[in-house]
């Protein structure tokens, strides 16, 4: 214990900036440390506050509570070299001159919004204050996209990684409800994670995704159909509905409170009206002929369209070709590309009424493509016109043509 309060009287490096992705246990990991080894710090959330001399004003205040006095008195700071001065001034009432001073600023990439002078005086604020103080930024993105373009002093840089499987493994198991065994639920997890961990690694949504469906899974077990040792029934019960959560609770279409009132009334995300995605999209009546038409231009060959959209087509020779082919589902294979022309030739059959190629239309097809519902394709083509291809869902589709 003498060797480490000797090491709390040396200078340390003067600014670290420790990175990472969301909920790499960045936040927690320095305030457990600091907490553990009870060395004097200031912690301040950067988004909290925004401005700096709301930050810098924080900073001050919580100061005087760092040798553990209650009372706090506001301060008033306007300027960088009133913070200066006030920190040295702070640093010798609070008598924490033989000791590093920590002060950690998370979301810190919040500091670039703020004046140019605030990040690089951070940066070598030891230097500033004569005193021995580091300053910890906490980011989700890369230092590169910090460094100001006059130059500063350089951090020294620590990276967070993701979580492995396995952490998330373990750290989700701890959660475990007292009525079940933790081998129980440590299986709920693997098959959680099983689905999830390829789209999301964010440690706190599946926490919440966990927490949201376990009652689902438990039903064999509540109904006496099957024992917690028996994980394949089990998985069965529950993957179709997790990558149903997948699609809805995940993605937002979805609130939490209307996902567990399904689950309890044993519904299809597909029943509630007004929520989903696909419901709220308005469209003027020709855009939505002409995204069903895209669609139907993506989705079926060229060779198909004389069938489909023609009165008096005739007969059609089916060949072995087209046998061998339509067992594919197109759906699978992705949208095609297709030209202008056959756009509107499918949009004037499927049309009750004579259709104008007006303004009004080509205009409406432009605002489905900046509306992400469409995409152009190989626009630099001046011969040929342009392509386009449909982006949306059938799911999708099929609301729109309702």
């Amino acid at each position: 214990s003498q060797h480490f309060s000797n090491l709390r009287q040396h200078f340390s490096f003067p600014s670290i900036f420790i990175y990472g992705h969301t909920s790499s246990g960045k936040t927690y990991v320095m305030q457990t440390l600091l907490s553990t080894l009870q060395l004097p710090h200031v912690f301040v959330n950067c988004v909290e506050y925004f401005t700096s001399r709301l930050l810098l004003e924080e900073i001050l205040i919580k100061l005087q509570s760092c040798s553990g006095t209650e009372q706090t008195s506001p301060v008033r700071c306007d300027s960088l070299n009133d913070f200066v001065r006030l920190f040295k001034q702070a640093v010798a009432s609070q008598e924490l001159q033989d000791q590093t001073l920590y002060i950690v600023l998370d979301r810190a990439e919040q500091l670039r919004e703020m004046e140019a002078n605030i990040l690089p005086a951070f940066l070598r604020l030891q230097e500033l204050t004569d005193t021995n103080v580091t300053v910890v930024l906490l980011s989700e993105i890369v230092w590169e996209l910090f460094r100001p373009n006059t130059g500063c002093f350089e951090p020294f840089t620590i990276y967070f990684p993701d979580y492995s499987i396995g952490h998330l493994q373990k750290i989700l198991t701890q959660n475990h409800p007292p009525e079940y065994s933790a081998d129980f639920y440590a299986a709920y997890i693997n098959i959680l994670l099983g689905v999830f961990y390829m789209v999301c690694r964010d440690l706190k949504e599946l926490r919440h995704l966990a927490a949201l469906n376990f009652a689902k899974y438990c039903e064999p077990v509540v109904r006496g159909e099957a024992n917690e040792r028996d994980t394949r029934k089990l998985w069965k019960n529950i993957e179709p509905h997790l990558k149903k959560a997948m699609q809805t609770v995940y993605l937002r279409e979805i609130s939490s409170s209307q996902w567990e009132r399904l689950q309890h009334d044993g519904g299809e995300p597909g029943q509630l009206k007004g929520l989903s995605a696909h419901t709220h999209v308005e469209l003027p009546y020709y855009s939505k002929f002409l995204l069903i038409a895209a669609y139907l231009a993506s989705y079926n060959p060229v060779r198909t369209d004389k069938r489909f959209f023609l009165k008096h087509h005739g007969k059609i020779r089916k060949t072995n070709f087209m046998k061998k082919h339509e067992k594919t589902s197109n759906h699978l294979l992705g949208p095609k590309p297709f030209p202008l022309d056959r756009l509107l030739a499918i949009l004037y059959s499927i049309v009750d009424e004579r259709v104008a190629p007006t303004a009004n239309i080509f205009s409406q097809i432009t605002s489905l493509v900046t509306l992400q519902l469409l995409s152009m394709v190989g626009q630099n083509d001046q011969l040929d016109g342009p392509r386009y291809k449909c982006t949306v869902s059938l799911d999708f589709i099929r609301a729109v043509a309702r």
